[in-house]
């Protein structure tokens, strides 16, 4: 079928008629044969293992002809021919599967769909990738590939085969930026690492929203839990080395040196608060059974219509509170000025830039892959307290 057909702008035509094939119609033919003759669908000498099968030969057999400029069985142009073949398993994305690969004299043929030491195709590589993104440790994977496509891998292939994006990473963490991104969200996610010894370690990730509306993940940095203004200011000025000239608004959680060294970076660069981080740090200094009321009482605050009548409604707050929980009071205070910013926005766009709730939802997909791989030795999940539960909407303007 391979000989005599060619794909042309995702049809089948059938050189000699003219006319299009049916795919659904022959695939549907070659089912009824198939059970027929009693061929499994899938497994070893099933019917899509023996149409791999032949489609690696056909085009390994095509490779080699126009390698020696040549049909099988024409007048050699050289003293180059054909010299047999030699049999060889190359795992697929169906499971293993057996074939010929041809052979020249001289051995200067080099495959190009099936290369000389190479015993998976691409799409191997990409499941397995894949599996690890999903959290999935080498053990695991070495056992879904057995349970799944019958197939023998090691656990040194697994580990070569992510080993290979290293350099795509480093490539991915340099890459040019846009001119100009009109948000940018900035927070930290905190797993345990083991290093020699198990210790806590605070992932930095900054995430930016592109003039077109899309999300983009424009780094992740690994800190110590001391970061200040100097290592902020080493992140924002790679930021703007790689392209990301100017920045319209920054959401951060008030790490400390962050706005400074996003203002310096970016001298007109709006920094914005995240609310929801702001209502949490209050919590450190309140007593449980006041969480719920003071979440009351400083919602008509968040949700002002204007900094004259945040204020109105901070002076309130400050009235019914200052007197149990002065903390809370002067914390709000001195982060005043990277709480209002967003009272200028419609409710819309107020409702984009009040919270880091964009890149908490990243975030979350980085826990989930952690704590898949929690019992490993690299890799665990911090356990969180009663004491970080916070009984805030995911929405605070809801």
């Amino acid at each position: 079928m391979a000989d005599t057909t060619e794909l042309l702008d995702d049809a089948m035509i059938d050189p000699v008629t003219g006319e299009i094939i049916d795919q659904k119609d022959l695939a549907e033919r070659l089912l009824t044969q198939a059970k027929k003759q009693g061929v499994s669908l899938v497994g070893p000498g099933g019917l899509l293992n023996q149409l791999t099968k032949n489609v690696l030969e056909t085009a390994l057999s095509a490779e080699l002809t126009e390698h020696l400029g040549h049909e099988h069985g024409e007048t050699p142009l050289g003293a180059n021919m054909r010299n047999g073949s030699r049999t060889k398993t190359v795992l697929t994305e169906i499971g293993p599967v057996q074939i010929e690969v041809p052979r020249d004299r001289d051995g200067s043929f080099e495959p190009v769909i099936v290369p000389k030491r190479k015993r998976r195709l691409d799409g191997i590589d990409q499941i397995v990738l894949s599996l690890t993104a999903r959290g999935l440790t080498t053990g695991e994977i070495v056992a879904h590939f057995d349970e799944v496509y019958g197939a023998k891998v090691s656990r040194d292939t697994v580990s070569r085969i992510t080993e290979k994006v290293t350099s795509e990473l480093a490539e991915w963490a340099s890459r040019p930026l846009d001119v100009l991104y009109p948000v940018i969200f900035v927070d930290a996610i905190v797993v345990k690492v083991r290093d020699g010894q198990v210790r806590n370690t605070p992932f930095y990730v900054v995430m930016g929203v592109t003039t077109n509306g899309e999300r983009d993940i424009l780094g992740i940095w690994a800190g110590d839990g001391q970061e200040g203004a100097r290592f902020w200011l080493q992140v924002f000025t790679e930021l703007k080395n790689r392209g990301g000239e100017d920045v319209l608004i920054a959401v951060c959680d008030g790490l400390k040196g962050l706005p400074e060294a996003i203002n310096t970076t970016w001298e007109q660069t709006v920094v914005q608060q995240c609310i929801v981080h702001l209502i949490r740090n209050s919590f450190r200094y309140a007593g449980r059974q006041h969480r719920d009321a003071l979440v009351r009482s400083l919602k008509p605050v968040y949700s002002a219509p204007s900094e004259q009548a945040a204020k109105d409604r901070f002076e309130e707050f400050a009235a019914e509170w200052g007197q149990r929980y002065p903390a809370i009071v002067q914390l709000w205070r001195s982060s005043w000025a990277e709480f209002v910013p967003f009272l200028e926005y419609d409710v819309e766009i107020r409702r984009v830039i009040c919270t880091t709730n964009a890149i908490e939802s990243i975030n979350a997909r980085y826990r989930r892959a952690v704590r898949a791989r929690g019992h490993s030795s690299a890799w665990t999940l911090p356990q969180r307290g009663r004491g970080a539960e916070v009984p805030l909407p995911r929405d605070p303007l809801a």
